[in-house]
């Protein structure tokens, strides 16, 4: 596993150890994505099979002012991981993002679309995905979206500290996406590395979107987040529906963020659950760390 504190790691930890899997990461200071090198010696040394990539460059809007880190990290390592995984026999599982579309229409985005990022966090990830589909046929590149977690920075944790102090919220209403669970994420990856236990080559090669199930905006998103925690005496605050250029950013982000994980589903045998019912207990444990307001 590249990297060791993200969401995502931080669930395939949670959710390795409950399978009883041995898991091994690797970060700063052995691993540095800006240090391919460190990529090539890391894969080498772990001697693993399955090389999941789940670090990237992800502050967007940074990304704009800094385009040459975000290229490094996001468009330059994965090529080198997967460089590296192929001299070693291994395959790799790179995660992606739904900012590698414009953004546009109002149905869910398939694999098959066609791409057209407009930020530069947007395309240094699709940069990513060509590198690694030019480096190794033995891949699989997983596009997700809206990711939350029990772990770290992220919506869902903004939303409650907020409420905290807070009555009410503006908050994006024109944005749609998947709100998605680093845990599900996690059990998808899982679902994948047992099937390819019986079936080696099952789903190799090939683009998949994961993410959660049903759509919502930012704003119905932090609706339900202080639905959840009033429920359970947590903090929570009036939202009130704002527009995305009320919200001024420096990169864009996509009106249209859903995905359609159909495909994954067919191949690997593994949907993520309505993304309401995976948010519950993600509330619930994050309640657990947040001062209730006075």
């Amino acid at each position: 596993m590249i990297g060791r504190s993200g969401q995502l790691a931080r669930s395939l930890a949670e959710r390795g150890a409950a399978r009883g899997l041995e898991l091994r990461f690797a970060a700063r200071p052995d691993l540095d994505l800006a240090r391919p090198e460190t990529l090539r010696r890391a894969v080498a040394e772990s001697g693993a099979a399955i090389v999941v990539n789940a670090a990237a460059h992800t502050a967007v809007d940074q990304a704009e002012d800094e385009p040459e880190a975000a290229h490094a990290l996001n468009a330059v390592a994965p090529g080198v991981l997967a460089e590296a995984a192929r001299e070693q026999g291994a395959r790799l599982i790179h995660v992606s993002t739904d900012y590698v579309f414009d953004g546009s229409g109002e149905r869910p985005w398939r694999e098959e679309d066609p791409t057209g990022p407009s930020s530069v966090y947007g395309r240094t990830k699709l940069a990513g995905e060509a590198a690694v589909r030019a480096a190794l046929p033995d891949h699989v590149i997983l596009r997700t979206a809206w990711v939350y977690s029990p772990f770290g920075r992220n919506f869902v944790r903004t939303m409650l500290s907020l409420a905290g102090t807070r009555d009410a919220l503006t908050v994006v209403g024109d944005q749609v996406g998947n709100p998605t669970s680093a845990l599900d994420i996690a059990d998808g990856i899982l679902a994948a590395v047992a099937a390819w236990e019986t079936e080696p080559a099952r789903g190799t090669g090939e683009t998949y979107h994961l993410a959660g199930t049903g759509s919502a905006s930012w704003a119905d998103f932090a609706r339900e987040i202080f639905a959840l925690s009033r429920a359970r005496g947590g903090p929570f605050a009036e939202v009130r529906d704002i527009a995305s250029a009320d919200w001024p950013a420096k990169a864009p982000r996509p009106l249209n963020s859903r995905l359609a994980s159909d495909k994954f589903a067919a191949a690997f045998g593994y949907r993520a659950p309505d993304w309401r019912a995976s948010l519950a207990p993600v509330v619930e444990r994050l309640l657990g760390e947040i001062a209730p307001k006075d």
